[in-house]
């Protein structure tokens, strides 16, 4: 059919098709059409040490009433480095001062170490996913306030991709699944399994490695930044 033999109501029947199509997903069939799915946009963020507190813990370290003051945002929406720092105290009083408080405020304390911070502590640091703190080691936290002492929750956090529903329909994964991260470097080109997904609807795309692991990749100096599914490659960014 010739452009010259088509009337204004075909091509606006053309045009309502491909729309209709487009809105249900079926793009596969619109005619002359080829959509090619965006390429998310992909950030590996050191994760350095840090803590998280409860309500109750951030009154007794810094005085009844108080709150978190929000310093600096997270790549994450909502998420913030806040201005309060406290300081850690491990075995033998070995200590770290001035360790970031990350808010907003959860219902378990939970301080965040790579394996040198706690070797520097003395304590004995599993290797656990946020939140997962059963059964680890404890230490005391001390502010201006006060001081506190957990029982349990400090831990290395494991490495993870947050990402929105729509990013893991892309990469063809489920929150609970793991990914693998390569990171091209000069001389040291590194690649990290078990990389938990952790999707959730507001999420950005974010791997978060621990100061260790981004020293050991050498990450400043990254040429490319590949993340993989089981099937292989599905984004990199340069």
């Amino acid at each position: 059919m010739s452009a010259a033999s088509i009337d204004r109501s075909q091509v606006e029947q053309l045009v309502r098709q491909i729309v209709r199509r487009i809105a249900s997903g079926d793009v596969a069939s619109a005619p002359g059409l080829s959509l090619v799915p965006a390429v998310p946009k992909l950030l590996v963020s050191i994760s350095a040490r840090h803590v998280h507190l409860t309500d109750e813990h951030v009154e007794r370290l810094f005085g009844k009433g108080h709150v978190l003051t929000p310093g600096k945002d997270l790549y994450q929406d909502g998420f913030y480095a806040a201005k309060e720092t406290v300081m850690i105290v491990g075995p033998r009083r070995r200590m770290l001062p001035e360790v970031r408080v990350l808010g907003p405020t959860r219902k378990a304390s939970q301080v965040e170490l790579a394996i040198t911070d706690a070797i520097s502590l003395g304590i004995d640091t599993p290797v656990k996913h946020s939140g997962d703190i059963a059964g680890t080691p404890g230490c005391v936290l001390v502010g201006p306030a006060g001081a506190v002492e957990l029982s349990e929750g400090v831990i290395r956090a494991a490495r993870h991709v947050h990402m929105s529903f729509k990013e893991a329909e892309y990469y063809g994964v489920k929150n609970g699944d793991f990914m693998t991260l390569s990171i091209k470097s000069p001389n040291c080109s590194v690649s990290f399994d078990d990389v938990l997904v952790r999707a959730d609807e507001d999420a950005k795309l974010e791997v978060h490695i621990d100061t260790d692991e981004g020293n050991a990749c050498n990450l400043d100096a990254a040429t490319e930044v590949v993340l993989k599914t089981n099937a292989g490659c599905k984004c990199k960014d340069h």
